[in-house]
């Protein structure tokens, strides 16, 4: 898959089969509209493209809202290089950009920038200044510049919109396995690995305190969960404790994964680490003694569970 931070660098030569939108998740429902995609591409001969933009356009439009996603660009990025599409272009959305008229955007981008032939799109889809131009103007626009539009069905286009917010909910609330079936796999927080107070390691649980840059990325309900991560090709499972470690007065939010059976400085390292199981919501013990034989519950639990999962 070939990535563009631009449709200015897109080749107008490669006449293409378009599907649009911000495909967050990346789920059940994504997946159907991709395969379609893909299905649609061989059967007319083109190369599949999938238009997204960056910054979200809430981002840029509604600054006071606080917009969390369930992965971050280069989160999407990654899961898309897995589901066959050949072009992603990541069109920079800006105000500028949200002003194009109806007729702007599709010659501009759709037809001039990116050879669309075909576009794979919502029934409810609206676009130009204001969403003003809706499926209707863009069939009509189809037939003025030489594209088809394929409409994707009402209930098609809700089970998308029903399976994100059902994951951002179902991850909000701790409902981690409603979330990852909908992902078709585990949701993982990115992040570099930085110094923490060290307090772990004082209690026998030496912790990788992850940093998550993005401000818009959805962090899960605060918790202990079974996690795991591919670390230098291998993958380690362990504990992860999101929250603000009431118990030793913490009040800033953190994220601090426990690996099992490692002995490693990781400090530094980029990691991508996946939640598996949630154990518990986060407590304020009565002391360090109570919060050690609690992480010790915890370790047995998801030592256990790691063993069923790899017997499975």
């Amino acid at each position: 898959m070939k990535i563009y931070n631009n449709v200015s660098e897109f080749d107008t030569a490669t006449p293409t089969v378009v599907t649009i939108g911000t495909f967050d998740g990346i789920h059940l429902g994504h997946r159907k509209i991709i395969k379609r995609l893909i299905d649609s591409a061989k059967k007319d001969k083109l190369e599949t493209a999938l238009l997204t933009f960056y910054p979200h356009p809430r981002m840029v439009l509604q600054q006071s809202s606080d917009l969390k996603l369930i992965n971050t660009i280069a989160e999407r990025k990654m899961i898309l290089k897995e589901t066959g599409l050949e072009h992603l272009i990541v069109h920079p959305f800006t105000l500028e950009f949200s002003r194009l008229t109806a007729r702007e955007y599709v010659e501009d981008i759709l037809v001039k920038g990116l050879n669309a032939k075909k576009i794979v799109i919502g029934y409810d889809h609206h676009f130009g200044r204001n969403r003003t131009a809706d499926i209707n103007d863009l069939k009509a626009y189809g037939e003025e510049f030489g594209f088809e539009v394929d409409e994707i069905s009402k209930q098609d286009i809700e089970d998308v919109a029903v399976s994100s917010t059902k994951i951002r909910s179902a991850l909000e609330e701790g409902v981690l396995e409603k979330a990852n079936e909908y992902l078709t796999q585990p949701f993982f927080l990115s992040g570099e690995v930085v110094k923490g107070k060290g307090l772990g390691k004082n209690m026998g649980y030496p912790t990788a305190n992850l940093k998550v840059e993005e401000s818009y990325k959805l962090i899960p309900r605060e918790g202990v969960y079974v996690a795991a991560s591919v670390i230098d090709g291998e993958k380690r499972f362990g504990m992860m404790n999101i929250g603000t470690n009431p118990t030793v007065g913490g009040q800033k939010q953190s994220i601090e994964t426990y690996f099992f059976d490692l002995d490693k400085n990781l400090y530094g390292m980029q990691l991508q680490i996946q939640l598996l199981k949630r154990i518990r919501s986060e407590v304020k013990f009565d002391g360090l003694e109570a919060l050690i034989k609690a992480m010790k519950a915890d370790e047995i639990f998801a030592r256990n569970y790691i063993k069923i999962l790899q017997n499975e």
